[in-house]
């Protein structure tokens, strides 16, 4: 037996929200006295690598077509890309800050994930408008690890980073099999299952 999809999606929100508030704890402490409790410094890291590892069996396991395996195994990648990058400069074995460009990277191929793997539109059905939302908030949301990677200091730029994890989290929380958005709900859809 396998969990309804949106009980998925609200397993990675609170994935999400957790990378958030990590993120947010770490703005609001300030990296010197955040970076004081070594193990503070992988939180964020290693749970956003942990987060790609489980996302490769929903690839396998809860997907229902060709393009979402393929959206799906991209997130996985990504996810762990970023994260991999991210504990090899908190624990040194990178050295070059360039390596802060592949969260950057990974917001931009999970938000085209989502865009293109969602085939209808906008105001089709719930899901339908929050695969676009979402798409659209990773691909303009990774302006704020872009400017992470270049400033890490700059707390408008780690806030910003921390508030596109909420924002991508309640988003998720917000996800049902098949509902309306704003009263909307194409015909073509189908009837809500509550």
């Amino acid at each position: 037996m396998q969990p309804a999809a949106e009980f998925v999606h609200w397993m990675f929100a609170t994935g999400f929200l957790l990378l958030g508030l990590f993120l947010f704890a770490e703005a609001i402490a300030g990296e010197d006295a955040w970076s004081r409790r070594r193990w503070r410094t992988y939180l964020f890291p290693s749970f956003l690598f942990l987060m790609g590892v489980l996302m490769w069996p929903v690839m396998t396991f809860f997907t229902t077509s060709t393009i979402h395996m393929v959206a799906h195994g991209a997130w996985a990648q990504v996810m762990m890309l970023a994260g991999g990058a991210e504990l090899g400069l908190v624990r040194g074995k990178l050295k070059s800050a360039w390596w802060r460009l592949a969260t950057p990277f990974a917001f931009v191929v999970s938000g085209l994930a989502f865009l293109l793997h969602e085939q209808n539109p906008w105001f089709f059905q719930r899901s339908a408008f929050l695969h676009h939302f979402l798409g659209w908030t990773m691909v303009l949301g990774a302006t704020f690890p872009l400017l992470r990677a270049f400033r890490p200091r700059w707390v408008v730029a780690q806030a910003g980073f921390a508030l596109v994890f909420a924002v991508v989290a309640v988003a998720l929380y917000a996800d049902r099999d098949l509902a309306p958005v704003f009263g909307h709900l194409s015909p073509l859809a189908g009837q809500p299952h509550r």
